[in-house]
């Protein structure tokens, strides 16, 4: 493989483990979001923004932590064919779903940048009566689907690359 590809497949997957490890971490404060949540809901008056805060730090824990976890082939397979293949015609399917996975989501980069854009122009807010601003989130979004993006063009390399017999 050219030294480009090397670069960037080594670049990209350190990027985005450190924002996976990160990423696990945010589990804590979503935890802590919803205690404090349970509290004040229990014992004094309610709090409007603590349900939509913790759907916004699960979208966040979600988003950024997708790259990561398609880089340790920690996401879902359909594995009751798959399984009993050979290991040459799992890599060369996985280069066929990958180039799926690559379509789908610049398609979604695509409309989350679109949904972005509107949000930041117009001010968009949500509708709960807390009213936060939706662009923060849809800014984390777009972020979270193109490091997923970026990670997918990394596995690619990877499949062909060991198509080929060699190691990335």
């Amino acid at each position: 493989m050219p030294n480009v590809i090397k670069v960037y497949v080594h670049y990209v997957d350190a990027i985005n483990r450190r924002i996976g490890r990160i990423m696990m971490y945010m589990i804590f404060a979503l935890m802590g979001i919803l205690l404090y949540s349970s509290i004040t809901k229990t014992f004094f008056l309610p709090s409007l923004w603590t349900l939509e805060m913790a759907q916004f730090f699960m979208v966040g824990y979600y988003m950024l932590g997708g790259a990561y976890s398609l880089q340790l082939g920690s996401h879902v397979r359909m594995d009751l064919l798959y399984g009993s293949w050979r290991k040459k015609n799992k890599l060369s399917m996985d280069v066929i779903t990958i180039l799926f996975l690559i379509f789908y989501l610049s398609v979604m980069l695509y409309g989350g940048y679109s949904s972005t854009e509107y949000a930041l122009e117009y001010g968009e807010r949500s509708y709960s009566s807390w009213r936060p601003y939706m662009a923060p989130i849809k800014i984390v979004m777009c972020v979270g689907i193109l490091m997923m993006l970026l990670q997918a063009i990394s596995e690619l390399f990877k499949d062909v690359a060991r198509l080929r017999g060699e190691e990335l």
